[in-house]
This record gives structure tokens, C-alpha cells and sequence, in this order.
């Protein structure tokens, strides 16, 4: 569908301004759990807050990119808003852990709809040439809202109420809604009108149980229930597989996958789950404890990886849509990746705190330079009735990446931690607060503990990107095509492409 510029820039800012508000809510609520769960009585369920939405945005995405292409994109994109809206609300008056946690699932699954109903409508309004620079627009949404989201859930804990950390999104969320109604075109389904009821069912409960076998397996008294869980999750997709394979329509279209530049994407949003997006929970920490910073100080080194990946992102982008030509991008953006973990390993205790920051800004650059690159290639490899399907998935595989990366790093600082402490020391009670009061000699035990800790982590990540050079080196050359056929719009080149 061909829209005029104006329309098409009246979309793209409220698709923008949607993506926002769907990545803010994710990030905003971090700064106010403990509050949170104070003010509720509840604090050791506290983290459900974040889990209960995680999970939920999770395991819809498959649902969701099926019924969008079942339905169309923009009716799930509306009523995915709307719900939004309402849950919003909800939290807020919620004055119990459980109805806020109930809410959350709900906010969790409209924010999985939007964003991944976003993506699917600019790949059907956008001709795969242009797709780039759309793509990098609204994806700057993610990084700024990381940015953003902590410092504004601080201000709005501090001075307001935690409630308007959720209130806040009623009125942003109207007038996004709106808009729109306004600039969002009709855009039919085209896939089979039948649903994989069954397969939809098995696959979900296999990746809830899945996420809580990750989650709850560095928890020593629920660690029996975390494997039970993995068996689950293990049965259950291997069940998925089969059912999928005889399914009329199903929710992931596993021949799809057998495409090399599909199966390239999918590979490489994995290792930007497992490789960036895993760690950068983590850095602060890290921080706090090796460059003995304050807690504000820590948070210096994920902005400039932050706005690294921005960059990436806003300049890949830009340069795709004007010569059609992607595959560079992968893997330029890999070797950096790779380069910048292995600079992370190899930095020495006692350097100024810019030296890893601008290290971790290579690392920002090299991802963002084909984060959302993917989206727009992978869309135009698959035909339009299964627009929505793939991208589901690319984002799937990606936040079961991060989820996997983050259980297996934090279970190895942990560990890690644990074992290296001197006995004086417990690491159940250890906080930055309690090492930065201790003596030198013990604050420099401590600091180069974490040192010998996290390098090999680091080390570990930087194979993750070399691995990721492989796969964006099998991406077929190829270029993006000016028009917005039905069908894959990859035209094949010479291999100098």
C-alpha cells in the first residue's frame, strides 16, 4: 500500500511515539519495585512485577503475529493500544501485589502487540528499500527508553506517587490512540483465516515454563520446580514441532525457516539477546564493585553503550534505505561487538572510568548496526501473509536469548562471587553500600574478585559476536528492492554486495 509523504510521516511519529510508550514501561517501573512492594506488603513477590510482564509479552508474540496476519495488523495494533490504555490505568488504583501483577501480564501483552504490530504495519506500508530508515526511527525507541525510563520512574516515585509511574501512559496513550485511528491505514489479513488453537496453547505453555525454569533456576529451594519446568518446556516444543508440522495454519510456518536469510536474522537477534542484552543488567554492578562507583556514577557505562547503539542504528539505517545494500552492516557491526567484549576482557583494574565506557560504546555501535536492520530484511525474505509471523519470531528468538543469556550470566556471578570471597565476607548481604565503608585492602580484594568474575563473561560474549560474524557472513548478498510486492523482495546480486 503507497502512502502519501505526509500520511507516512504522521504514521511513523505515532508508531514512534507508541513503540516509546510500550519500551518506557518496561524500563520506568525498574526505579520504583521496591517502593512498590513496600507500599503493598509484598515485598518478596516483588519481582513479579517484572517477571509477570516479561513473561506475558513473551509468550503472546507468536499469537499476536499470527492473528495479525490473520486479521490485519492495524485491528491488533488498536485494540493492543487500547488495552494498554487500560491496563495503565488498572495498575495503578491496584491495591494489592496480585491485581497489580494481573494487570502487569495484561500491560505485558498489549506492549507485545504493539511493538511487534508496529514493525509488521511499516512493512506493509513501506516498500523494503525504505523499510530501513522506518525501522530505525521507531527502534530508537527501545534505546532512549532505556535511557530515560529509570531516571523518570525516580522523579515520578519521588515527587508524585508510584501510581503515575502507570497513570502517566492514559494520556500519552489517547492521544497516540487518536493519531492512530487517523494515520493507521486499513491493511486486510492475507493469511489463512483458520487458527493453530492447539499448537498456539502447546507453545505457550512451553515457553512459561521455559522462562520460569531460567528464572527460577539460580534460586537454590525452587531449583527441583526449575528443572521440572525445563522438562516441561522441553516436551512441550519438541510436541510444537510435531503439531506445527501438520497444522493447516500454523502460528510459526517452520518452512519459512528453512530460507538461509530468515534463518541468518533469526540467528543473529539471538546473539543480540544473548550477547548485549543479557549483560547490560549487569554493568552497573560491575561498577559499583570493580571502579568502586556510586550507584549514578554505574550508570554512566550503559548510557554510552546506549547511545553507541542509537548511532548504530540511525546511521545503518539511513545508509540501507539509500543504496538497498545490507549485508556489510551485519557484519562490520559483529566484529565490532566482538572487538569491544574482548577489550572488556582485557581491561585492567585502576583505568578511568571512560575506558570501558567507550569500549561498551563499540559494542553499542556494533549492535545498533543491525538491531533493527534484521527486522526489515528478514520482512522482505517472507511473503506478506506471513509478515507478521516472522517478525513474531525474530523478536521471540531475541527475548528468549536475553532471557537464557541473563539466568546463565547472573548464575555465573554468583557462583563466582560466591566461591572467591574471603570468609569475612558473605555474599547473600554484600552490597556496594558495605565494601565502599570497608577498608582499602578489602575493597581492593573485592573489586579485583569481581574483575576475575566478569572477564571471562565478557570473554565468553565476545565469542558470542565471532559466532555472529559467521552467521552474518552466510547472509546472501543481495539488495533491497524499490517496490512492495507480495512476495520476497530480494533481489540477488553479485557476491561483492
Amino acid at each position: 500500500m503507497t502512502l502519501s509523504p505526509l500520511r507516512l510521516r504522521l504514521l511513523v511519529g505515532s508508531l514512534l511515539v507508541v513503540s516509546f510508550l510500550g519500551a518506557l514501561d518496561h524500563t520506568v517501573v525498574s526505579t520504583s519495585i521496591a517502593t512498590i512492594g513496600g507500599q503493598l506488603g509484598a515485598l518478596e513477590h516483588m519481582s513479579w512485577i517484572m517477571v509477570g510482564y516479561t513473561l506475558a509479552a513473551t509468550v503472546m508474540l507468536p499469537v499476536l503475529g499470527k492473528l495479525g496476519d490473520v486479521l490485519g495488523p492495524r485491528r491488533v495494533f488498536v485494540a493492543s493500544l487500547v488495552l494498554f490504555i487500560l491496563a495503565s490505568a488498572v495498575c495503578g488504583f491496584a491495591p494489592s501485589m496480585e491485581s497489580l501483577v494481573a494487570s502487569r501480564i495484561a500491560q505485558g501483552m498489549s506492549s507485545a502487540g504493539l511493538q511487534l504490530m508496529s514493525q509488521t504495519i511499516v512493512a506493509r506500508v513501506t516498500s523494503p528499500r525504505e523499510r530501513p530508515r522506518f525501522m530505525a526511527i521507531i527502534g530508537s525507541a527501545f534505546p532512549v527508553a532505556i535511557v530515560v525510563g529509570p531516571l523518570l520512574g525516580g522523579l515520578i516515585t519521588d515527587y508524585l506517587s508510584w501510581s503515575w509511574v502507570f497513570w502517566v501512559n492514559v494520556p500519552v496513550g489517547i492521544v497516540a490512540l487518536v493519531v492512530a485511528l487517523i494515520a493507521v491505514p486499513a491493511l486486510p489479513g492475507g493469511a489463512h483465516p483458520r487458527f493453530d488453537i492447539p499448537g498456539a496453547m502447546i507453545f505457550t505453555l512451553s515457553l512459561v515454563a521455559l522462562v520460569l525454569a531460567v528464572t527460577w533456576f539460580g534460586e537454590g529451594p525452587i531449583r527441583p520446580q526449575a528443572l521440572v519446568c525445563l522438562v516441561i518446556a522441553a516436551i512441550g516444543l519438541l510436541a510444537f514441532v510435531l503439531i506445527e508440522r501438520r497444522a493447516a495454519a500454523p502460528i510459526l510456518p517452520l518452512p519459512l525457516f528453512r530460507d538461509r536469510t530468515i534463518a541468518s536474522c533469526l540467528a543473529l537477534s539471538a546473539i543480540i539477546g544473548a550477547g548485549l542484552f543479557a549483560m547490560t543488567s549487569y554493568l552497573p554492578t560491575y561498577f559499583q564493585m570493580a571502579y568502586r562507583t556510586s550507584a549514578t556514577v554505574s550508570g554512566v557505562v550503559p548510557i554510552a553503550t546506549v547511545l553507541g547503539m542509537l548511532i548504530g542504528n540511525l546511521v545503518t539505517g539511513f545508509l540501507v534505505s539509500r543504496s538497498g545494500r545490507y549485508r556489510l552492516y551485519p557484519i562490520l557491526g559483529t566484529i565490532l561487538g566482538a572487538l569491544g567484549m574482548l577489550g572488556m576482557a582485557l581491561l585492567p583494574l585502576g583505568l578511568p572510568l571512560w575506558a570501558p565506557a567507550a569500549v561498551m560504546s563499540v559494542v553499542g555501535v556494533g549492535t545498533g548496526a543491525f538491531m533493527n536492520l534484521i527486522f526489515a530484511v528478514v520482512q522482505s525474505a517472507a511473503p506478506r501473509e506471513s509478515l507478521g509471523a516472522v517478525t513474531a519470531t525474530t523478536n521471540l528468538v531475541r527475548q528468549i536469548g536475553s532471557t537464557l543469556g541473563t539466568a546463565i550470566i547472573g548464575g555465573i556471578v554468583g557462583f563466582g562471587v560466591a566461591a572467591l570471597l574471603p570468609s569475612a565476607l558473605d555474599a547473600a548481604t554484600l552490597t556496594p553500600q558495605a565494601v565502599h565503608t570497608a577498608t582499602e585492602a578489602l575493597q581492593d580484594a573485592v573489586a579485583e574478585i569481581y574483575h576475575d568474575v566478569y572477564a571471562p563473561v565478557f570473554a565468553a560474549l565476545a565469542a558470542v559476536y565471532a559466532l555472529g560474524v559467521v552467521v552474518a557472513a552466510f547472509l546472501p548478498a543481495g539488495r533491497l528492492s524499490d517496490e512492495n510486492p507480495t512476495e520476497p523482495a530480494i533481489a540477488p546480486v553479485p557476491a561483492t554486495a
